[in-house]
């Protein structure tokens, strides 16, 4: 990621919950560019997509899956490469700008750019936000680290693998 210089404008968290940048998350008081998306990176983040869809549609849950829509945690603006929002959560905020809680499940997708202890600070974060399951994936190593509140499962090359809380 890169930081953005935005001059002498203070850019807060509220002015990024009413106006969030495209392509932009607020991190420790500092718009953030996601940068460092590779074409493997997008496949991985368009076929979750197509799989939580699909999942959520032949299921009947409601809700949508979304790409890049940005969310609030306790601390920052985020945009998660891939979320699912419930449709209780739906029925509560409509058509937001940003979500003000975390999303029940994102995915967060490994670029080349991202720093382990960073990814895995993320997912802590969303967490502690209130999301119920963290999909951690590293396409360049074929794997998946699923977190909740109480477990952390990993699948590799071969397994299929599945929501533990969620979209169930």
């Amino acid at each position: 990621m890169v930081t953005i210089p935005v001059g002498q404008q203070v850019f807060s968290l509220e002015d990024y919950m009413q106006n969030p940048p495209d392509r932009m998350e607020w991190i420790n008081g500092k718009l953030v560019e996601k940068n460092g998306m590779t074409f493997k990176h997008s496949v991985t983040q368009s076929r979750l997509d197509y799989y939580w869809r699909s999942y959520k549609i032949s299921s009947e849950k409601g809700g949508e899956v979304l790409t890049e829509a940005p969310c609030r945690t306790n601390k920052q603006g985020r945009r998660p490469d891939v979320a699912y929002i419930t449709r209780e959560l739906l029925e509560e905020y409509g058509e937001f700008e940003v979500l003000p809680v975390s999303f029940p499940l994102i995915a967060e997708v490994a670029s080349p750019t991202d720093l382990v202890e960073d990814f895995w600070a993320k997912a802590t974060e969303y967490l502690e936000s209130g999301c119920q399951e963290v999909w951690l994936v590293l396409p360049e190593n074929r794997l998946i680290f699923v977190l909740t509140q109480t477990q952390k499962l990993w699948f590799g090359k071969g397994e299929v693998a599945r929501t533990q809380e969620v979209l169930q």
